[in-house]
């Protein structure tokens, strides 16, 4: 997306169509979603999986970005299977795709939802031997074995099923029947940490434990074991935070598209004397006299309070450093002589600071910031062309 001299021209980015909300100025800031990065991105991670199927995990509304308007860029960039976390997540994901496509629901069934699940053709990932028999049941109650996926624990301690459930089943398949068993699948605990043993210790759980289980296709990684090499892949990956821009493995430089932008608006400049006390709690004091800008976002708006004193925001390409509290409506930032004005749009997620870059800066990761973004902004979708291609 272009830098337009630290304010973002809402109205005129280049060959792009606006597919949501215009930007009417009213908005204390502007989120800005390239969906067409998105599709590149999914492209990308295709030709990356070397064969093997690659799924799109939407769930938290793809992400916080927006499940209604994702989900068909990543089906028309080629994708037939998607991931929720929760069923009800998986009901509103239904009707925007075609018939026919899986949805997996990933933390499974709460007792009672099984008929439901079913007759809308969603698929739950079991993960204890309740929801086995549940799914189970459900299936010989409907005379058709209904498709699930299986997830196992292979050394996470999350969700799935224990090495001693996986050989219960093992030892009595007929505990099976009334499912058709179309994926097995666990989750790495360290995927983003390469050298990590604990990945070669999940590998080889989970090539032992799906060893015990129905045959069908297998599903290790997500959007970090994807880049571990061949023998993560097996038949489907997951890739999730690598869609949206994230950077799949930490310390290492990010090969995927930004998706975000994110500016936020100045609605008022001041001038303080040295020794002024700076939002609550009075956390930084002004050293010198001081130019102050506030900003109209706080963590309400998912800008979190972990920034305070240690964030930035960048105007014209300059930076200017959180000083003071994040509270919930407002950011105070050191503007220095930037010529920024009431009104303007300062960068807090952009060319100047990437998305991990401003989860660092908040000590957290690019997933808290994503999926805490609120509903106050803004919020604008472009698309450079169908394909993801920049035209």
């Amino acid at each position: 997306m272009p830098d337009r001299s630290g304010e973002l021209a809402v109205n005129a980015m280049p060959h792009s169509t606006q597919t949501h909300a215009s930007v009417t100025g009213s908005a204390g800031g502007v989120l800005t979603v390239d969906l067409g990065a998105i599709a590149r991105n999914y492209r990308a991670l295709v030709a990356q999986a070397g064969g093997a199927a690659v799924a799109g995990v939407v769930k938290a509304d793809a992400y916080g970005l927006g499940m209604a308007q994702v989900a068909p860029v990543l089906l028309e960039a080629g994708c037939r299977t998607f991931f929720v976390a929760h069923l009800s997540e998986a009901l509103a994901l239904r009707p925007i795709l075609p018939e026919g496509l899986e949805i997996f629901v990933l933390n499974g069934l709460l007792p009672g939802d099984e008929r439901l699940c079913a007759e809308t053709d969603i698929r739950p990932v079991l993960n204890s031997l309740d929801q086995v028999e549940a799914w189970s049941e459900a299936g010989r109650s409907l005379g058709r074995p209904l498709p699930a996926a299986i997830q196992v624990d292979s050394g996470m301690s999350r969700l799935g099923l224990a090495p001693a459930e996986v050989e219960a089943l093992n030892a009595s398949p007929e505990r099976l029947r009334g499912i058709d068993t179309v994926l097995v699948m666990s989750h790495l605990a360290c995927g983003d940490e390469p050298d990590h043993p604990a990945n070669a210790a999940q590998l080889a759980a989970f090539r032992a434990l799906s060893d015990r289980l129905p045959r069908a296709r297998r599903s290790l990684a997500n959007s970090a074991g994807l880049f571990l090499g061949d023998a993560f892949r097996f038949d489907l990956a997951r890739p999730g935070i690598a869609l949206y821009g994230g950077a799949p493995t930490g310390g290492r430089p990010n090969p995927m598209m930004p998706v975000v932008r994110l500016d936020a608006r100045v609605i008022q400049l001041r001038e303080v004397p040295a020794g002024a006390g700076i939002g609550y709690g009075f956390t930084a004091v002004a050293e010198r006299a001081m130019r102050l800008a506030t900003l109209s976002v706080g963590y309400a708006d998912g800008w979190l309070r972990s920034a305070s004193n240690r964030g930035a925001v960048f105007y014209a390409g300059r930076k200017l450093p959180i000083v003071g509290r994040v509270s919930m409506d407002s950011v105070i930032v050191d503007a220095g002589d930037a010529p920024v004005r009431a009104g303007d749009l300062v960068e807090l997620i952009g060319p100047h600071a990437s998305l991990d870059a401003a989860a660092a800066a908040a000590g957290t990761i690019s997933y808290e910031i994503l999926t805490s973004l609120g509903s106050r902004y803004e919020r604008r979708y472009i698309s450079n062309n169908a394909a993801g291609e920049r035209a």
